[in-house]
């Protein structure tokens, strides 16, 4: 049985929240994008473009009342728009990276793990969603670790 699923970027009142504070939050820097891919944007959920401007800083990716609550180093780049992905579509930043998935239940405890290639994302989030008690994943890159993005399951 095929469970529908939404990918989510950072909201946009927060990355809009997130550039307007930048130059206040402790740590962050100004980065002007020299590969692609390479910098990933949580918002707009694409990798960005060579010479493009991007803010590094922590983000809080997972703001919860549990022993999960976690953070960590982002990029979001300055001049974008939030993603806009239809149900079921994972978007092309993910796909050429090897990722880290983290399971939640609706307590947002953690009840599984797994490492994949992101070619082979869409039929591993379709397994992970087999289990009911499987609400959301928070994917993040498997090397250095950093938060991409949410995936949630639809009802």
């Amino acid at each position: 049985m095929k469970v529908n699923f939404q990918v989510e970027g950072i909201p946009a009142y927060e990355a809009e929240a997130l550039l307007q504070n930048a130059e206040s939050m402790p740590g962050t820097k100004r980065v002007t994008v020299d590969a692609h891919p390479g910098y990933p944007c949580r918002f707009s959920l694409a990798d960005a473009e060579i010479g493009e401007e991007v803010l590094l800083f922590t983000y809080e990716h997972h703001a919860v009342t549990s022993p999960y609550r976690s953070s960590g180093p982002i990029y979001i780049r300055t001049a974008t728009a939030p993603a806009v992905l239809a149900p079921n579509e994972i978007p092309k930043m993910l796909r050429h990276r090897l990722l880290s998935l983290r399971v939640y239940d609706g307590e947002a405890m953690m009840i599984a793990a797994h490492t994949t290639q992101g070619t082979a994302l869409e039929a591993l989030v379709q397994r992970i969603f087999e289990d009911p008690a499987a609400r959301y994943i928070q994917v993040h890159n498997a090397g250095p670790g950093c938060y991409n993005c949410q995936i949630n399951r639809v009802n």
